[in-house]
Parts: structure tokens; sequence; C-alpha cells
């Protein structure tokens, strides 16, 4: 078999939860998507255009000379097989920003609507060296790009609101510029206890601070009639009064469902429907 990681997946989901992770990797079987809010979308495509065929030098004066080349391309590396393992793996995606440096070198920039840190450096770094192997190691036909001399974040944190006529308002924020150094053989080396991950036949433990596996396993315990019991009980303590005596009411179960019966039948035949 020959897995297919994404440098989201890479970044994100090994990371939270290595059960998930191998779901869907080996059986294709993802998480319950949660869309990103539109607002982060279209902050991210207005940036990719202002960056589109920009010098380095009008936006960031912390990268070296050269200029925006590429916006939102697809990555494809080359098949990478581990000595020792059964199965291969490679690595599609698709990156924020290329720029071509004046030296001849290029750089991968992802831009990112947040507090700018060090930890979330750290954290997305796995998937900038993701789309730096791949550029430099493409499968045939796909985007070969080499060397790759930079990997870096551009943050962007909304901080000011500003007004400018009756129609228009805009928000203001510094951009903050961090690099992520490279790492290839500690990338290499990833990647090997990735495949070593999805190569065992039994599943990881799932992690005890993922939602999913959570509920998963809540609901392969679930007993719906404790649902019953537990709502007949709720009602049973909220009884209305009976319609003919005033006196207390019973929950049965009818022809046509729950309905409130007094507690005195026979003597007394008040009926009430639920809800009613």
């Amino acid at each position: 078999m020959n897995y297919k990681l994404s440098p989201s997946d890479l970044t994100y989901l090994y990371n939270g939860c290595k059960f998930c992770f191998w779901l869907k990797v080996k059986f294709g079987t993802p998480q319950p998507s949660m869309p990103m809010p539109g607002i982060f979308s279209a902050i991210a495509g207005r940036q990719k255009e202002f960056y589109a065929n920009k010098r380095t030098k009008d936006f960031c004066k912390d990268l070296p000379d050269g200029v925006v080349l590429y916006g939102e391309r697809p990555v494809h590396s080359k098949t990478l097989k581990f000595d020792g393992l059964k199965n291969e793996c490679h690595i599609r995606g698709r990156f924020d920003v290329v720029i071509k440096f004046d030296d001849g070198s290029y750089g991968v920039i992802d831009c990112k609507t947040a507090s700018p840190s060090d930890e979330k450096a750290e954290m997305y770094g796995r998937q900038l060296q993701a789309y730096a192997f791949a550029l430099e190691n493409p499968e045939n036909g796909a985007l070969n790009l080499s060397p790759i001399s930079k990997l870096g974040l551009i943050f962007f944190e909304p901080s000011f609101f500003e007004q400018h006529d009756h129609e228009y308002q805009s928000f203001r924020g510094k951009a903050v510029w961090i690099e992520v150094k490279r790492n290839d053989e500690g990338f290499v080396q990833f990647l090997q206890e990735v495949v070593s991950v999805l190569d065992k036949e039994s599943p990881p433990d799932s992690s005890p601070d993922c939602n999913w596996c959570q509920y998963r396993t809540k609901m392969k315990n679930f007993d719906f009639k404790d649902v019953e019991i537990s709502h007949s009980e709720n009602i049973q303590t909220q009884s209305p009064p009976c319609p003919r005596c005033n006196g207390q009411m019973t929950l049965k179960k009818g022809k046509f469902g729950e309905f409130w019966s007094c507690q005195k039948y026979p003597e007394c035949k008040g009926t009430k429907n639920v809800g009613g």
C-alpha cells in the first residue's frame, strides 16, 4: 500500500489523535468535517491576491530579495520506501505561497490569521517541511522547485478596526514573519515513524482529548432504553392534575403512545394527552 499523507494531516491530525489519523489514511474514514468560518477563508484569499507577483521588499523586510511566484499550487512527492517496513508513502497537498529569490532558490510561505508564537511556528513547521520535501522530490510531472532555501510563516493578527466612510470598514494589524528552520533528516525519520504506525494491524490508542473518539465510545455503549426510562421518569415527576378529580396522574402507554391516566382508575377515568 502507498499511503497518501497530506501536510495538514501530518500537522494537525497526527498530533491530535493517531487513531483518527490511522482510520483516515488507511481506510479513508475521516473525522466528521468542521467547516472553517468563512471569514478566515476570505482573509486568506485576499492575502494571496495581495501578495501575487509582489517583490518581497514590498511586504516583508526580513525576507531576501525575490518575487512571489506561485499561490495555491498542488504538490505531489515521489514514493518513499523505508527499510524494514512493508508499505510506502507519498505526500500530496497544496501550499499557500512560493517565492522565487533573486539567487535562484525558493521559499515556501504559509499565511496564518492568528497571534504569532514560536510554539505555533514549530507546529506548522512540519507542514512546511512536507511541502519542501514534495517540491524537491516530486513525482513525475508534478511541480519541481529546488533548492528550497526558506520556510516560514506570515502571521496576521487583526488589532485595529477602522471606519473609512459610510460603507467601508476594515481591520488593521501587524504582519509578523517567523522563519522555520529546515530539518530534513528529522522529517524523514518522522515519516518513517508514521508509516510504522500505519503498518500495524491493530490501531494505535485514541487520544484522551479526542472528542470524536469519546463520542464513538459513548455511542457504542449507549442503551436507548436508559433514555426511555429517564424520559418517562422525568415526565412522571411533572405529572399534571387529573382534569376530573384534581388527583395525581400516572404516565401510561396505550395503543397510540403515552398518555396521562388518573391514579384512581378505574374509579376515576380521567385522562390527558402528554404535552396537552
